[in-house]
C-alpha cells in the first residue's frame, strides 16, 4: 500500500463519494463501508468489520459516521478520522443548512401544503425507525416492557431528566433482573491510539459534559447554551440517528429556539439527502430564531453534535476488547437499547403524530408514506419528495 492511499486526502476523496452516495439509513451505510472497505479495498477482515461496528453500536451517537471515524484513523492516524468525518458528513450538512436558510428567507413563498407534507411523511419515517428497532431490540416480553415503561416514563417527565432516567433504570433493571452470558471473545483490532491517549479523550469527553452546562449557568450566553444542548443530546443518542429527534425536540423545541413546524419539516428533508441523520443538527443551527444562526450557527451546531462521537471513538478503541469480553456491560446495554425505542415511540407521538396528523387527509397520507417505506421499499428521499408535493396538492384543493 503506497503512502498516498494511506494520506488523509485520500481518505477524504473516499469519504466524499460516499457521502454523496449512502443513502437509506445507518444500516444501510454500513452495507455500503462493508463493500467499500472489506469486499473491494480489503482494509479490514470481515470479522473485523463486524466487531468495528459492534463497538460503534456499543457508544452512543451515530454508529456509520463513528465506523467511519474508526476506518479513517487506521488508514492515517487522527487527520485521516476527522478526513472520512468531513467527506462523508459535508454534502448533507451543505444541502441542510441551504434548506434551511430557504425556508427561513422565502417560506411565504413556499406552498403551505409542501411543508406540511414533509411534517406528514415524517410520521412515517419515525414510525418505521420504531418498528424496526422494535423487532432488532426488543425481541422478547422483557425488553418490549422495557420499552414500554421507558416511552411512558418519557411521556409523563417531558424533559431530559425523563429521557436519561429511562435510560438508567432499564440498564439496572436489565442488571438486576437478567443474568448477563458471555460472548466469544473478539477478533483483535489494531489501531495506533495508546491507552493514554485514550483515557485522555475519554476525560475530555465526560469533562465536557459535566462543564458545559456548569459553565451555560455561569456565564449565561446563547452561544455556549447552543453548543451544550447539542453537545449533551450527541452524547447521549443511543439506537441511531432517529433517537436524536427526541432530545433535540426536548433542547430546542422547547426552548423556543426553532419552531415546531420547520424543525419537523427539517427532519423530514434530512431523509432525503445522503449521509448520517445527524446533519439534522446543521439544519437547526441554521434555523435558530436568535443568533448565532444561519451558516455560523449549522456549522457550531454540527461541530457540537460530532464532537462527543469523535471524542468517544478515539477513547474506546484502546479498550475494546475489555469491554467487549464484559458481560454485564453487554447486559447493560440491552436494557438502554430497549429504552432508547420507548423514547423514539413517545417521540412518535409527541411532537410527531400531535404536530403533523389534524384530518383524515394527514392520515392518509401518513400510511401510504408507511406502505411505501416499508413494503414497496422505495427509498426515502422519493418518498419525501413525493409527500411534500401530494402534501401542496391535497392542500391547494381543499
Amino acid at each position: 500500500m503506497t503512502d498516498a492511499q494511506r494520506s488523509p486526502w485520500a481518505v477524504f476523496v473516499i469519504f466524499l463519494r460516499l457521502g454523496l452516495t449512502c443513502f437509506g439509513g445507518p444500516v444501510a451505510h454500513l452495507g455500503y463501508f462493508r463493500e467499500e472497505f472489506v469486499v473491494r479495498r480489503k482494509w479490514l477482515s470481515e470479522r473485523s468489520y463486524a466487531d468495528l461496528v459492534a463497538l460503534c453500536q456499543f457508544l452512543p451517537g451515530p454508529a456509520s459516521s463513528q465506523v467511519g471515524m474508526a476506518i479513517g484513523q487506521s488508514r492515517a492516524g487522527y487527520a485521516g478520522a476527522l478526513a472520512a468525518w468531513l467527506g462523508f458528513t459535508l454534502p448533507s450538512a451543505l444541502a441542510l443548512i441551504l434548506f434551511a436558510l430557504g425556508l427561513t428567507n422565502f417560506r411565504d413563498a413556499m406552498p403551505t401544503g409542501v411543508l406540511h407534507g414533509l411534517k406528514v411523511v415524517t410520521v412515517a419515517v419515525v414510525a418505521q425507525a420504531v418498528w424496526s428497532m422494535a423487532r432488532t431490540l426488543c425481541p422478547d416480553g422483557p425488553r418490549i416492557t422495557l420499552m414500554v415503561l421507558a416511552a411512558c416514563l418519557v411521556l409523563l417527565v417531558p424533559c431530559a431528566m425523563g429521557q436519561l432516567g429511562a435510560m438508567a433504570s432499564a440498564a439496572l433493571i436489565n442488571l438486576w433482573l437478567f443474568k448477563p452470558q458471555p460472548g466469544d471473545a473478539p477478533e483483535p483490532l489494531s489501531f495506533t491510539i495508546s491507552r493514554r491517549a485514550g483515557i485522555v479523550w475519554l476525560a475530555l469527553f465526560a469533562g465536557l459534559l459535566v462543564g458545559l452546562p456548569l459553565l451555560a449557568q455561569a456565564f449565561p450566553s446563547q452561544l455556549i447554551a447552543l453548543v451544550d444542548a447539542f453537545y449533551r443530546a450527541g452524547s447521549l443518542v443511543f439506537g441511531g440517528g432517529h433517537v436524536v429527534l427526541a432530545l433535540l425536540q426536548t433542547e430546542i423545541v422547547a426552548s423556543g429556539w426553532v419552531d415546531s413546524d420547520p424543525f419537523l419539516a427539517g427532519y423530514g428533508a434530512a431523509q432525503a439527502v445522503p449521509g448520517p441523520l445527524f446533519t439534522f443538527a446543521a439544519f437547526l443551527g441554521a434555523s435558530m430564531n436568535q443568533a448565532p444562526s444561519g451558516w455560523l450557527g449549522g456549522v457550531i451546531s454540527l461541530l457540537a453534535i460530532f464532537a462527543p462521537s469523535f471524542l468517544l471513538v478515539m477513547g474506546a478503541l484502546p479498550f475494546w476488547e475489555l469491554l467487549r469480553r464484559s458481560a454485564r456491560a453487554q447486559a447493560a446495554l440491552v436494557g438502554v437499547n430497549a429504552a432508547v425505542v420507548g423514547l423514539l415511540l413517545a417521540a412518535l407521538y409527541r411532537p410527531v403524530w400531535t404536530t403533523a396528523i389534524h384530518t383524515p387527509q394527514d392520515i392518509a397520507l401518513a400510511l401510504l408514506a408507511l406502505v411505501a417505506l416499508m413494503f414497496w421499499r422505495l427509498p426515502p428521499w422519493l418518498v419525501v419528495l413525493c409527500g411534500g408535493l401530494l402534501g401542496g396538492l391535497l392542500m391547494s384543493g381543499s
